[in-house]
């Protein structure tokens, strides 16, 4: 008896050992807020996986986990366990699900409607929040878009004067600009929203990208930089399409752009920076970021752009055809059901004028 009971406890403490200790995650979207409970060995990947799963979120190669790091922010690194890297030790650690990476031209690349719809939230809060300079009338345009994508078909019987009181749907720098009542700016949204009658949510959203992504500001990552070790204060801009250099006083213009196409390498070494032109002609080009962790994040995102940039160049992966192939029929089959429940609504309307 002795025995058993010794051979019992040594079976319960197995399994004590084996049970993995956890720490807490909360992941915040776009649109929703989740918390996870997760394994001290898990690397960044584990999580992200996670989150991608948990969301339906097939292209994941435009997204990462950011999380606030002292003055700055950071990705979580997907080969690194997440307790090993410099994130938050608050409980539960916070990070923001958001896209790292964007797409050159929106309606070739994203394919999913959950892709869609979280840039559309990230790339209008950008514009609301000035990170995007948009002039006012594209301003005006692109809330008519969110308006359709909210409210859907407008309706004079139901979207009374007033209606849109309570959205955010202008940044105050244009509000600002004239000296304009919310119900002017309502009627300037609402005469463009009412030429959008027809276009589903996830149409309107996409109508959103394909003008915000002609802005400037557009996917931008900005960084401050030095020409020289000492002076000449600058900006550098990654993107989609390469590097760009900007005085410190305008984010819209570049001085001096390096196309991925054009680049030749990229070599780092403490915080200094060096451009190769494909060109060996053209002038090397050299800069300084004096924050190690900045300097890291820099890397991050050019190695990251240019990836990106030679895969759009190659044949789609088997993956990215079948998602393509499944979202084409979604849209068609979507389309078929509109059709059907506006010939009804017309019908219904006969009807009741008939008696």
């Amino acid at each position: 008896l002795a025995n058993l009971i010794a051979k019992i406890n040594m079976s319960i403490l197995g399994l004590k050992k084996k049970q993995p200790k956890t720490f807490k995650v909360k992941v915040i979207t776009m649109d929703a807020e989740m918390e996870f409970s997760c394994e001290v060995k898990w690397k960044g990947k584990d999580l992200f996986d996670l989150v991608c799963r948990t969301i339906g979120l097939r292209e994941t190669w435009f997204f990462g986990l950011r999380y606030t790091v002292k003055d700055t922010y950071a990705w979580l690194k997907p080969d690194k366990r997440v307790l090993d890297q410099d994130v938050p030790k608050d409980s539960p650690i916070t990070f923001h699900f958001l896209a790292k990476f964007f797409p050159e031209k929106v309606e070739e690349e994203l394919v999913q409607e959950i892709t869609q719809h979280l840039f559309f939230l990230q790339v209008k809060k950008q514009i609301l929040d000035e990170e995007i300079f948009c002039s006012p009338e594209a301003s005006v345009l692109l809330a008519s878009y969110a308006v359709q994508a909210k409210y859907g078909d407008y309706d004079p019987n139901f979207h009374k004067p007033g209606f849109l009181a309570q959205d955010e749907l202008l940044p105050k720098r244009v509000l600002m600009q004239y000296q304009m009542t919310p119900e002017m700016w309502e009627e300037k949204i609402t005469a463009w929203y009412a030429e959008h009658r027809n276009i589903a949510r996830d149409e309107a959203e996409m109508e959103y990208l394909k003008i915000a992504q002609d802005l400037d500001m557009y996917g931008v990552s900005y960084f401050s930089i030095t020409q020289n070790k000492r002076d000449t204060e600058l900006l550098l801009g990654v993107d989609a399409q390469g590097l760009h250099i900007y005085s410190p006083n305008s984010k819209l213009n570049p001085k001096k752009s390096f196309p991925w196409s054009g680049i030749r390498n990229i070599s780092y070494s403490e915080k200094e920076f060096t451009i190769k032109p494909l060109d060996k002609k053209k002038e090397v080009f050299k800069f300084y970021s004096s924050q190690l962790r900045v300097n890291k994040l820099i890397l991050q995102l050019c190695i990251g752009n240019h990836d990106l940039f030679m895969r759009r160049r190659k044949v789609d992966s088997i993956e990215v055809q079948q998602m393509k192939a499944q979202a084409k029929e979604e849209k068609a089959r979507k389309k078929v059901c509109r059709a059907g429940e506006t010939e009804a609504r017309g019908h219904s309307s006969q009807d009741q004028r008939g008696t």
